[in-house]
């Protein structure tokens, strides 16, 4: 399939989902819009896949969470797509016991706090924290579908002079420190500021607080959802409604380069150039230096190993007295203390593999059995994702293989110290008798998703706000300027981007459709 036109009003680069909430918010105003997609499919990074060979379970394979998509963007695009709540926030498995974090009971929550630390102060201090970061929440998120506040104005939003000291202006390490004691307590806090994020706690730059508040912050809850069945059927959902839009979209058709003289553009693929008014990237900065054959910015550098997993039942615990339906709902942290994550750090900083590397897994089946066929459901069987931390993408330079084999050895004998049995008496098989076990590094994430260093937020992500440029230019006041007038980001590499969103997509649509000052 070719485009059928010689140029658009827009041309979208990346099938992603932000270049389909692009598209379909374009098409709906009425404009003529493209968009190439270099994989034989759409969605990027945020589809399902049947993993292993001969096995009918469809996985979401690279992501797997929604936290940060508008309601907004759901409704006004008539998205046929269902998130769950899970009721279960996390379990930290601490010698024969562990720390359970159950959303739906705070007499249950603290109990469990009382057995690991001997007191309620901690659990005391989490209530105010979490209080403190459901307010902000609420007055923060509403205002990423919305022009960039300025640094003050989203100050006198915040409204809260700690909470923007401890979170805008100071390394997040502090905040954890002076308000909790025990050591695993802390490592919880910080995981949210970790994912997918090469840092530790007190990093003066402040990328661990930039990540930690795109953690907290979703849809004003900062409850993190599972997608009914599994991500691919969200950005299904978002191509046919961009199809609907009156968008095209042609898949095998990977972009090869972008013109521009700041009012007309050419985009060129294998078979041809089209013409566009404005051309939206759905892909890292540092791909679209390459397009326009501009010099480009370091590589960014991812720091995440992913393993899928697909179990004939879920595994029995050391900690006896809680479930493991329970303890696999929510995050499932392994190694993750405060101690444990800056150890790791510090390692991987170095070069060296962690030692023990921290990771956290999730169970999409516990709460969606819909991914598996109704025989693998009836027999029991679910899925585990796991996301390690601290394995940034320069670990693997000099021997990828090898180094994957070493770390995914040492990750699963880290999860197998947090559980009565070994994990492998549990993986199903493929039709080859191989176990169901896949991984994937920074390196496979750039090579299959195009994620340069495997970044999975496309480089590092900013704060909410504006912080230079003219407030006049549309590209400006939405997050989503290059540097060129007609060509905008519209991907995880814009101001407010990084995880399943949409919100980089509709941002872009907003400056497209908005005439300049």
């Amino acid at each position: 399939m070719k485009p059928t036109r010689a140029s658009y009003d827009v041309v979208v680069v990346g099938g992603g989902h932000n270049g389909l909430v692009a598209a379909a918010y374009l098409g709906r105003a009425g404009r003529s819009v493209l968009v190439l997609e270099r994989q034989a499919r759409t969605g990027g990074a945020a589809v399902s896949a049947p993993v292993f060979d001969g096995v009918d379970a469809r996985l979401s394979r690279y992501s797997y969470l929604v936290s940060l998509l508008p309601r907004q963007i759901i409704d006004e695009l008539g998205l046929a797509c269902v998130t769950r709540r899970r009721r279960i926030s996390s379990y930290t498995p601490v010698g024969a016991g562990g720390l359970l974090v159950d959303t739906g009971s705070a007499g249950r929550t603290r109990e469990s706090f009382v057995r690991l630390t001997g007191s309620d102060r901690d659990f005391a201090a989490w209530q105010r924290l979490y209080t403190m970061t459901g307010r902000l929440a609420e007055r923060v998120f509403p205002t990423l579908t919305r022009p960039l506040p300025s640094r003050a104005e989203l100050r006198r939003a915040v409204d809260d002079e700690f909470a923007w000291t401890a979170l805008f202006e100071r390394p997040l390490g502090e905040l954890i420190e002076s308000e909790f004691v025990d050591d695993t307590v802390r490592g919880v806090v910080l995981t949210d500021a970790l994912i997918g994020t090469f840092t530790q706690a007190h990093d003066p730059t402040l990328r661990q607080n930039r990540c930690f508040l795109y953690h907290v912050i979703g849809n004003g809850t900062g409850d993190w959802d599972v997608p009914v069945g599994g991500m691919g059927a969200l950005t299904d959902a978002l191509a046919d409604a961009a199809r609907a839009a009156g968008a095209e979209i042609v898949t095998d058709c990977p972009v090869i380069a972008i013109e521009t003289d700041g009012r007309a553009a050419e985009v060129s693929y294998p078979d041809g150039v089209v013409g566009a008014g404005h051309v939206l990237v759905n892909a890292a900065p540092h791909e679209l230096a390459r397009l326009l054959g501009a010099p480009a910015e370091p590589k960014p550098e991812g720091a995440q190993l992913k393993i899928n997993m697909l179990l004939t039942r879920l595994p029995r615990l050391r900690d006896s007295s809680v479930d493991p339906r329970a303890a696999f709902a929510g995050t499932f942290h392994i190694g993750e203390s405060y101690s444990q994550l800056d150890r790791a750090y510090g390692e991987a900083a170095i070069g060296r593999i962690p030692s023990a590397p921290p990771s956290e897994i999730y169970c999409h089946t516990l709460t969606d059995p819909s991914i598996l066929s109704p025989e693998l459901a009836a027999q029991g069987a679910h899925t585990l994702t796991l996301f390690g931390l601290h394995t940034p993408a320069k670990l693997f330079a000099k021997d990828p293989a090898g180094v994957k084999a070493e770390l995914v050895k040492a990750t699963i004998a880290q999860l197998d110290s947090v559980l009565a049995e070994p994990i492998s008496e549990c993986l199903a098989v493929d039709e080859r008798g191989a176990p169901c076990l896949e991984a994937k590094t920074p390196l496979d994430l750039e090579q299959e998703v195009g994620l340069p260093g495997g970044h999975i937020f496309h480089r590092d992500l900013a704060f909410p706000y504006r912080t230079e440029g003219d407030e006049t230019d549309p590209a400006v006041r939405w997050g989503v300027s290059t540097g060129h007038p007609n060509v905008f980001l519209c991907g995880a590499g814009a101001v407010r981007g990084g995880g399943v969103s949409g919100i980089p997509g509709h941002n872009a649509a907003m400056a497209v459709l908005e005439p300049p000052a």
